[in-house]
């Protein structure tokens, strides 16, 4: 997944938000969302990233919904 194919989707893993943003590994994407360091929701049993806090937060424009 690229920047540019997260910022169209409403939620995104935490192991894709850490690599893509961040540059982190899957194990440090779980430990800085635990810790807070970005928004995280329960849907079932998954732990996903929103991202459109995300993306305000970094200055990014989201274009959810948004044809490919």
């Amino acid at each position: 997944m690229t920047v540019d194919e997260a910022l169209r989707r409403p939620t995104i893993t935490v192991p894709d938000a850490g690599a893509l943003f961040f540059g982190l590994s899957r194990n440090a994407a779980y430990e800085a969302a635990k810790r807070g360091d970005f928004e995280t929701i329960r849907v079932g049993g998954r732990i996903v990233v929103p991202v459109a806090p995300l993306a305000q937060r970094l200055g990014l424009k989201t274009s959810i919904g948004s044809a490919a």
